[in-house]
């Protein structure tokens, strides 16, 4: 898949076709220069400033609309790389159910990259573009409750259970499609649908299992700690990755052998995240031009004087596998060191679905159990589902997993401790990401569903 800004906004068009009946409606791509009818996979225009994308009938939509303006006036020319105004919600008549979207061009970096000073900004675009999916998919109160629960049906196991990634099917999550693939959800009397991610989806899964669109996810410990300190009632109920695969790739060629030894180059990272903030705590990085991360190796590829974030087990083998010279530097190395690849769901889901809850972890477990042993079959289903991801490296990311979900002797798979979760709270503390004692470790996760979880 395209992770450029451009094939984000293609694929948010197709997320919108396939979402909505359009029938008889147009998508168009609107900015300030321009306008154009495209077809329903949401095809971008060029002109790359702002897109509006428009679900209402082709012969145009009504004046009558309410514009939210987050951002200070500016001229044209001073038009920033990231607009804060991103969505627009319009009434198109004569189709009541119909509505306008407004979307920058990059809205996920407007969303994942902000400043953290524009925190009030951040979470009010957070909270409309969670309202804007589930307005699309179709939710009112009459389908999902205040809580999130699902007022619609009393048992979700009736139905298809929803497990979100976080990011496209890479060896990260290996073991849920093993549970797929090998048939424990079967044999666990479950119907799952996995969804693959996309840039920015991190976020917005944990916010759309919090209001009960789906009923789990994959995330890292980190951003279960910041979701609850948001009031989002996210629980983690397996970690298969003890170790934090986070690492900054820098080439071999400069010589740079630790982190602390990181300078006078431009670091792509997420800078907002918890793991960039701890950074800037611990290190000098002396000359260092923070810009964003877009999820690819290109520009590591072309520039010497270049590092990026990236997981040892997927961006180092792609980019050494494009001819480039990566040397990862672990993030665990300078103490910050959050489970990953956690299975989570809502406090909701456990609290009204408890057998389905044990019959998915059990099932999640026995899955990364088979996949750490043998992941080949499993690999090629990852493969379908993203061929962007060869075979060798999804080999690779398997043989990586291997150290990176290690136990200690004696304890199971996927297990987690009060201590890690207390130590990750306080350094989220420590770098002002979360307001104190607004998150108790030992409401971060919940281990007995993997205790009871049958060989």
């Amino acid at each position: 898949m395209d992770r450029s800004s451009e094939g984000w906004e293609k694929e948010f068009g197709r997320w919108l076709g396939d979402n909505r009946n359009l029938s008889g409606a147009a998508l168009l791509p609107y900015d300030r220069q321009s306008t154009a009818v495209v077809d329903a996979d949401g095809s971008p225009d060029s002109s790359g400033i702002s897109t509006t994308w428009y679900a209402g009938n082709s012969s145009g939509v009504s004046p009558d609309s309410f514009l939210l303006d987050l951002s200070s006036p500016h001229d044209d020319a001073e038009m920033p790389d990231v607009l804060l105004c991103p969505l627009v919600f319009q009434r198109a008549a004569p189709k009541p159910n119909f509505w306008t979207i407004r979307m920058c061009s990059e809205f996920h970096r407007a969303l994942v990259d902000m400043p953290e000073k524009d925190s009030f900004v951040r979470t009010t675009m957070a909270c409309l573009m969670l309202g804007l999916h589930c307005f699309l998919a179709g939710c009112s109160e009459t389908e999902f409750g205040r809580d999130g629960s699902n007022s619609e049906s009393s048992n979700v196991t009736s139905g298809t259970i929803r497990l979100a990634l976080n990011w496209y099917p890479e060896a990260e999550h290996g073991g849920f499609f093993a549970a797929d693939e090998l048939g424990h959800f079967t044999d666990q009397k479950l119907d799952v649908e996995i969804i693959p991610g996309s840039p920015g989806a991190s976020r917005l899964i944990l916010q759309e299992l919090a209001v009960g669109r789906t009923h789990f996810a994959i995330a890292s410990a980190d951003q279960v700690v910041e979701q609850r300190s948001r009031g989002l009632p996210i629980v983690a109920l397996l970690a298969p990755l003890q170790q934090s695969p986070r690492c900054i790739i820098v080439h071999e060629a400069s010589g740079v052998s630790s982190l602390q030894e990181l300078a006078s180059v431009e670091l792509a990272i997420s800078e907002t995240r918890p793991f960039a903030l701890w950074m800037k705590k611990q290190l000098p990085l002396k000359g260092v031009t923070i810009v964003p991360f877009n999820g690819l190796v290109g520009e590591f590829l072309a520039k010497p004087n270049f590092a990026q974030q990236g997981y040892v087990f997927s961006e180092p083998f792609i980019a050494r596998e494009q001819g480039g010279d990566p040397r990862a530097l672990m993030l665990s190395d300078i103490g910050f060191n959050p489970y990953a690849s956690l299975l989570v769901t809502s406090e909701n889901v456990i609290q009204t679905h408890s057998e389905m809850v044990q019959q998915m972890v059990t099932a999640c477990w026995k899955g990364w159990t088979d996949y750490l042993k043998s992941p080949e079959s499993t690999n090629s289903r990852i493969h379908q589902e993203n061929s962007d991801m060869s075979l060798a490296a999804l080999q690779f990311g398997a043989e990586s997993l291997q150290e990176l979900c290690r136990v200690e002797s004696g304890q199971r798979l996927g297990t987690m401790s009060e201590e890690r979760w207390r130590t990750l709270v306080e350094q989220i503390e420590a770098v002002e990401a979360i307001d104190p004692g607004s998150v108790q470790a030992e409401d971060c996760f919940a281990l007995k569903f993997l205790e009871q979880a049958v060989p």
